[in-house]
């Protein structure tokens, strides 16, 4: 258990993979660190503690209501802890807004977090009724109910279908647009049941297509690419990256970028002559991806199927 700056326990949110987060970013006194999705700080206050007694954090999440959470949460760390709005998609402005050229780690926790999910007002759950926004910033105007009622068939199918992975993505997406309009997550729920029928299955037949339509919302996939490519710029040499997804599309797209940035060419095998001016950026620390222990998941059950990836920042030649 992480330990307060006066010794007393910390609170009781438990962030996902936390020990080996710390391992793999090594935070220490005077470091700087990004966490790109600061949420409800469970990572930010062990950095913080880590890095006692100067180390800095820098703190960014889209939401609003995250943000004033962990501003709560991390009010003892006073000047050691910034936060600020914003995606991690824009990890070098806003590094450089707080006069920050480089630094020694960064965190991105990807995906939804327990808070959104348990507030039913945000839309993200089917668990109990709730609008159909699934905005992670709620200044943003699109929201799922505009995609639900508004996209066409094809246009339907194919979010459903490539981000939600769902092989049934042209029956559901059939019923959603003959339901119309849909204004309620429950209601989108039921229509997705009905058409997938309630066999015996591990996850509710509407899950998929509740992710496809938040990351659909939230423009996930390339913010995560966008975000990805600034982390690596702003890392200095040594500094380490550390990414937890949770579903097979965020980690694709981590293990090739990885990959990819850990090449000093990535034209293809036969061609003949290297035209892509490649330079390795870093190398992988994780072959395999870190899996929360049987124990985690136990206590708690959205660590399933969390992975970790970490990765660190080598010179360039």
């Amino acid at each position: 258990m992480v330990k307060s700056p006066d010794g007393s326990r910390a609170s009781p949110h438990t962030p996902v993979l936390l020990q080996e987060v710390l391992s793999a970013l090594d935070p220490k006194s005077g470091s700087r660190i990004i966490d790109g999705t600061v949420g409800a700080a469970g990572h930010a206050y062990g950095i913080l503690v880590a890095s006692s007694p100067d180390g800095e954090l820098l703190g960014l999440d889209r939401d609003q209501t995250a943000l004033a959470i962990a501003r709560e949460r991390l009010t003892d760390f006073g000047f050691r802890a910034l936060l600020r709005q914003g995606s991690f998609s824009e990890i070098l402005d806003q590094a450089a807004g707080i006069g920050w050229k480089s630094v020694q780690g960064v965190l991105l926790d990807l995906g939804v977090s327990s808070m959104q999910l348990a507030d039913p007002d945000r839309g993200f759950s089917f668990r109990e009724d709730g609008p159909l926004d699934m905005r992670f910033d709620l200044t943003q105007e699109l929201r799922a109910a505009d995609l639900v009622n508004g996209l066409q068939l094809e246009e339907l199918t194919s979010v459903i279908r490539l981000y939600g992975e769902e092989p049934k993505a042209y029956k559901i997406a059939k019923a959603i647009v003959q339901a119309r309009p849909l204004t309620s997550t429950r209601q989108l729920a039921d229509v997705i049941a009905r058409v997938s029928g309630h066999q015996a299955r591990r996850i509710h037949p509407a899950t998929r297509t509740f992710q496809a339509l938040r990351i659909a919302v939230n423009d996930e996939l390339d913010t995560l690419q966008e975000g990805l490519t600034q982390a690596i710029q702003v890392l200095e040499p040594g500094g380490r990256l550390a990414v937890i997804s949770f579903h097979s599309l965020e980690d694709r797209i981590v293990k090739r970028t990885f990959r990819r940035e850990s090449q000093n060419c990535v034209c293809p095998p036969d061609q003949p002559v290297c035209t892509c001016d490649g330079r390795q950026s870093l190398k992988i620390l994780t072959r395999r991806p870190i899996q929360p222990t049987e124990g985690e998941v136990m206590e708690n059950p959205r660590a399933r199927s969390a992975r970790l990836r970490v990765a660190e920042k080598v010179a360039m030649a």
